[in-house]
């Protein structure tokens, strides 16, 4: 019985069936009207996946388990959801405050992100975001400084027109923001062209037109361009080494003869002769 258990808790298609469950649960926990006993459910799913986790602890050993980087993320899942199972078993829910007790159930949650450890080639994925962060961190920190410089001038510029967007720098690099996603930028436009004088709202549109230029549709679209290839330039390099690494072979068997290249028939050179001659 302890062995076919071991067996069913460290098969991930268990696990993986667990976790949708539990998922499903904790989404129907939310709807007003839910019965009472889901949440004794919930803390059941929890308690299975201690349980999970001290098998595969014993099973590994812990060194060789904390080694595997999804088993920390699991294991730190697991301890975050413990603390709502501990204050339901301990009833102590009335002597701590409301906003801790939304936060530690808001925690349970989490629980579901380890559904993301089964995806397929999820190891290349975190690989490929690891080494896209790495190579646009010095272009992702060059563009926050030029967001700060811009909201700092901008501010400055239109503070008085429109205090609701660049009342303060930091407003202002909120409101920048937004207009570098192009979500309501002819809207911040507008408005400050119609508080201002027929010139100033010439030069706001203006202003306002390359600014979203630049930075919102150069400045992102470079980002995106250099995350995006440093992402997939990874596998593009494995692919590479593996092509070199089949062409190498292939010339050494033919260098030892042990493949020949088929020989072209007579016709056929003949008839290449032709077309060269041509």
């Amino acid at each position: 019985m302890g062995t076919n258990l071991k067996k069913l808790f460290l098969d991930d298609r268990f696990i993986l069936v667990l976790i949708f469950i539990n998922s499903v649960l904790i989404f129907i926990q939310d709807f007003d009207g839910a019965p009472a006993f889901l949440n004794y459910l919930d803390n059941f799913f929890t308690a299975l996946f201690t349980v999970e986790m001290i098998i595969k602890i014993r099973y590994y050993g812990f060194q060789e388990y904390w080694r595997n980087l999804w088993n920390r993320f699991d294991f730190i899942l697991i301890m975050i959801a413990l603390f709502s199972l501990l204050i339901d078993l301990l009833d102590v829910g009335h002597n701590i405050p409301l906003s801790y007790i939304l936060v530690l159930r808001v925690l349970r949650l989490f629980k579901s992100f380890r559904i993301f450890r089964f995806l397929p080639n999820i190891n290349n994925i975190v690989k490929g975001l690891r080494n896209a962060m790495k190579a646009s961190y010095f272009i992702t920190f060059s563009f926050g400084v030029l967001l700060v410089i811009l909201s700092v001038l901008t501010c400055s510029i239109f503070k008085n027109l429109a205090p609701e967007y660049f009342a303060t720098p930091l407003q202002s690099v909120y409101s920048m923001f937004r207009l570098f996603s192009a979500e309501e930028w002819y809207g911040i436009s507008d408005l400050i062209s119609q508080r201002s004088s027929p010139a100033m709202a010439v030069f706001t549109k203006i202003y306002f037109i390359v600014l979203l230029f630049l930075a919102g549709v150069l400045g992102v679209s470079l980002i995106n361009s250099i995350f995006v290839d440093a992402m997939v330039s990874d596998s593009s390099d494995r692919l590479q080494e593996k092509v070199d690494l089949l062409t190498r072979k292939i010339e050494v068997l033919i260098k030892s003869d042990e493949i020949k290249l088929p020989e072209v028939p007579e016709e056929d050179r003949v008839s290449e002769k032709k077309e060269d001659d041509l």
